[in-house]
């Protein structure tokens, strides 16, 4: 009886250190950074202000640009610059890599201590060709890990899913601002910084009717949750918990079942899905 005891104990013992240990580790996964994700368009004074009380900024923190999205980085910083110094007097200083900077460590230990990082509008494969396999992608997740908040806006909003929109279109050689019509292996993608996980991120959402490239990457990642952020309005990201802030909607879509694939034009038909749209203040989950 007392063996019988025992062994009963000390399976208690194993499962209990068993699901400690599953704990620790993923409490461990967990950033504890946040993410403040913009769709493109103006930045009104209030909904950066809501990105710097996000970031928790004190004395001697600082605020990293990354404007290598954009054909015109200087004036891109100088604009973000203009617009924050009124809000905030912690320093604002531009980085903007080139393959040739990528491996500076004084560079990138600035960047990996930057309390706030924000990325610039632009094209985003031109940001993730700079950054993409170097230690500038590591620092800015080190980042994240360790509770900065990182921040991008249209372009800079793209390269946070790990899947990353590019724009363009693998059936039409002509770029196009949306899509005229929901085909599959038609949406071109490539590798972002992943710093949110099976999320699909459209931009400029409303204004420029994006659905139809939204639903396609629905039909490429089936998995995945797409969310088109209009201009003027952000995601916040707290781990798996998503809240909206500024002026318009996001629309969120996800759970796509009886998904048919026609030979014809490529066609595709998807038998239903869940939608939702929120608005400012309003949450929901990711996985």
């Amino acid at each position: 009886m007392k063996k019988i005891l025992r062994s009963n104990c000390y399976i208690k013992s194993c499962l209990t250190l068993f699901a400690f240990l599953c704990l620790s580790t993923m409490q461990a996964q967990s950033p504890k950074g946040k993410l403040f994700i913009i769709g493109g368009g103006d930045r009104s004074d209030e909904l950066m202000t809501q990105l710097l009380n996000l970031s928790e900024l004190k004395k001697n923190d600082y605020i990293v640009v990354l404007p290598m999205s954009s054909g015109e980085p200087v004036e891109s910083f100088t604009y973000f610059k203009s617009q924050l110094q009124n809000l905030t007097p912690n320093p604002i200083i531009m980085m903007n890599y080139d393959k040739t900077m990528v491996n500076n460590k004084v560079l990138n230990d600035s960047l990996q201590n930057a309390k706030l990082i924000f990325i610039s509008g632009g094209d985003q494969t031109r940001f993730m060709n700079v950054v993409k396999n170097t230690p500038v992608y590591t620092a800015i997740h080190k980042a994240y890990e360790n509770g900065s908040t990182i921040a991008g806006t249209s372009a800079g909003a793209a390269v946070m899913c790990e899947h990353m929109i590019t724009g363009n279109q693998k059936l039409q050689t002509k770029y196009s601002e949306t899509f005229d019509n929901i085909r599959y292996n038609n949406l071109e993608t490539t590798v972002g910084l992943g710093l949110i996980k099976n999320v699909i991120i459209d931009q400029h959402f409303m204004k420029r009717s994006r659905y139809n490239r939204l639903l396609s990457a629905l039909v490429e990642f089936p998995d995945h949750i797409g969310i088109g952020i209009d201009e003027s309005t952000a995601l916040i990201v707290r781990n798996k918990e998503i809240e909206i802030a500024g002026e318009s909607e996001v629309v969120v879509v996800k759970k796509p079942k009886g998904i048919t694939k026609s030979q014809k034009e490529n066609l595709v038909s998807i038998k239903s899905l869940e939608m939702a749209i929120y608005t400012e203040g309003q949450k929901f989950k990711i996985k």
